[in-house]
């Protein structure tokens, strides 16, 4: 891929399709979304609208740190935390977590949209989402999850033919900073579909701290993707006590694109702590299992 000719190519196709109008783009933080915000802002520049969502699914830290990354830009920050948990309350199956969130998204985008006079929706797609949708393995909220009728005069994703190797190149090229290009994936849905079953504010609490202790020990590790997901209860024994308490699981891959993905071999002192840690330091967990399955027949994500 020439990246050069690749950024202008996409920055002119924006500003062609937005024309003289007003575009909103859903900002998450990630790499996807954050070179889509950086090429429609050379685009199209104050027109542009970056709205990010607090959906109450994010990591430890993550609003904080968008609004300090996106503060030269006219971002709009949405507090939409108990619309989404009260969305999904009662929601078990995971395609259905997905569309769930995928609509609420696309309807919290719509009043941004109306509030503002913008007429276009800028999201960060890119190929392995629209395979996976398409290919009936698990609808992306910004595909398979999107819903069929919006209100907004078009939709545009910039980067939807690109591999994630290649946004990653894209970013370097304009020049966004490493904790940013060099960022792991972390899915639409949120920790919404790292909790196995139903969604609910205290779950969401245990695997978000859960997740950060993970991200903090595998640092320097290299992999594609690490992260923590509840998947289920089970009895274990705290200060003498029998209790009833969650199971996290440990997800540490490599992968070239995302298709496919090998587990990374960790020492067993290295899993060792951060089973004391996880188990040490959230009192609702009383198991960590490290997850060994490569993709296929697994997912990298568990929903």
């Amino acid at each position: 891929m020439d990246v050069e000719k690749f950024v202008e190519r996409a920055i002119n196709e924006i500003r062609e399709k937005v024309g003289n109008g007003k575009a909103i783009i859903a900002l998450s933080g990630g790499v996807d979304s954050s070179v889509c915000a950086t090429l429609a802002y050379k685009a199209i520049g104050d027109r542009l609208i970056p709205v990010f969502v607090d959906t109450g699914l994010m990591r430890l830290g993550e609003p904080e740190r968008i609004k300090e990354t996106f503060s030269h830009m006219n971002l709009v920050f949405v507090d939409a935390r108990d619309e989404f948990l009260s969305a999904l309350k009662g929601v078990t199956d995971p395609e259905e977590k997905r569309k769930v969130v995928g609509e609420l998204f696309v309807r919290v985008f719509e009043r941004v949209a109306e509030e503002h006079r913008a007429e276009y929706l800028i999201q960060g797609t890119i190929y392995p989402d629209v395979i996976e949708s398409m290919g009936g393995i698990k609808s992306h909220h910004n595909v398979g999850g999107f819903p069929i009728r919006y209100k907004f005069k078009d939709v545009i994703e910039p980067i939807r033919e690109l591999y994630k190797d290649e946004v990653r190149e894209v970013a370097r090229y304009l020049g966004l900073p490493p904790e940013i290009s060099e960022r792991m994936p972390f899915p639409g849905p949120g920790l919404a579909v790292r909790i196995c079953g139903e969604v609910t504010p205290e779950k969401v609490e245990v695997v978000r701290k859960a997740n950060a202790i993970v991200e903090e020990e595998l640092k320097d590790y290299k992999k594609w993707q690490a992260f923590a997901a509840l998947i289920g209860k089970a009895t274990g024994v705290k200060g003498d006590l029998r209790v009833y308490g969650y199971i996290i699981a440990v997800r540490a891959v490599d992968s070239r694109d995302g298709m496919t993905a090998d587990p990374i071999r960790i020492e067993h002192e290295k899993l060792r702590k951060i089973a004391l840690r996880i188990t040490g330091e959230i009192p609702e967990v009383v198991r960590v299992v490290y997850d060994v399955t490569p993709k296929p027949p697994a997912t990298i994500e568990f929903e």
